[in-house]
């Protein structure tokens, strides 16, 4: 394949103040058939400019030319970034009418404007929708803060991102851990992990009922002793792929909530797709938006795993 570079004379004026000319000036191309806008961008690019208000080229020329080195064009510093990770969606997609949790209501989403009325405001050719979400917090793929549980707990605004973004994530999978007469995990489960610092994650293969009727009966969860056994341990955040990381049957109780929660470890409920991630190795990020006075919000919980 023959290499093309672009001759040109450019003036380039800054958002901040001043400009920048040049005359005779070459750049090698990744194609011949770049626009002059596309070509200008390259420029600002490869003379590494910052806050680059216009840019106007003059007597330009595309000839079939060996390149030289430009930057961004053809050399690794400029080359298309290659994925080390791959990512894991964790989540259950909201879609209105959706039952999280038996006895909650489901979301509902209505229009605020359509597309088609939108035409009105906007010049021809131009449309937007905008639309209105009802939820409950505990809607699809959630996170506890502390508040959900403590009045004087830190809410969705008052968290540390450095908590829930980029955890190292140890997952427990244990489908095969838990038997119907006794759904609790409990320490034993746990205790041959170091999980200071990390992310949690309890996988007991549940979501596979969720959104269905079977999901709301006789679901696992993590005992309080399990709960205790993973403060004590270090833990940041720790997520389920269940109901609920408490026992919802128990009439009434919470131990798993109250201690995690008051010991400031977040909670992830209603993940999934947690086989597709190995034991360790894993990055995990479940990051709510920052709601001041709610404590409970749904999350686009994720995984990265290194390729």
């Amino acid at each position: 394949m023959p290499d093309f570079r672009a001759h040109f004379d450019f003036d380039i004026r800054f958002a901040n103040g001043g400009d920048l000319s040049g005359t005779g000036f070459r750049l090698d191309l990744p194609e011949s058939d770049l626009s002059e806008a596309e070509i200008g961008r390259l420029l600002v690019q490869h003379l590494g400019l910052a806050l680059v208000d216009a840019v106007e080229l003059r007597g330009l020329r595309i000839v079939e030319e060996p390149h030289r080195g430009s930057r961004g064009v053809g050399d690794p510093a400029g080359a298309p970034v290659v994925a080390t990770a791959r990512v894991v969606d964790l989540s259950h997609p909201i879609r209105a009418g959706l039952v999280t949790y038996p006895g909650l209501p489901a979301p509902a989403i209505t229009p605020h404007l359509t597309r088609e009325a939108s035409r009105a405001k906007y010049a021809p050719g131009t449309e937007f929708a905008m639309d209105i979400l009802t939820m409950v917090g505990n809607t699809g793929t959630y996170l506890d803060s502390p508040f959900h549980r403590y009045a004087e707990g830190p809410d969705l605004a008052g968290l540390d991102l450095s908590t829930l973004v980029g955890l190292r994530a140890e997952v427990y999978h244990l489908e095969d851990a838990w038997i119907p007469a006794r759904r609790g995990i409990r320490p034993e489960t746990l205790a041959d992990r170091d999980v200071r610092g990390a992310a949690v994650l309890l996988h007991t293969g549940w979501d596979r009922w969720f959104g269905r009727p079977e999901y709301g009966a006789g679901a696992p969860y993590l005992t309080g002793e399990g709960a205790q056994w993973l403060i004590d341990a270090g833990a940041v955040l720790v997520g389920i792929d269940s109901l609920n990381i408490d026992d919802t049957e128990s009439g009434g109780e919470r131990p798993a909530h109250s201690l995690l929660l008051g010991a400031g470890v977040h909670v992830v409920e209603h993940l999934t797709n947690l086989r597709a991630l190995p034991p360790r190795g894993a990055r995990f990020t479940a990051a709510p938006p920052a709601v001041v006075g709610f404590g409970t919000f749904p999350v686009r919980a994720f995984a990265e795993v290194p390729a």
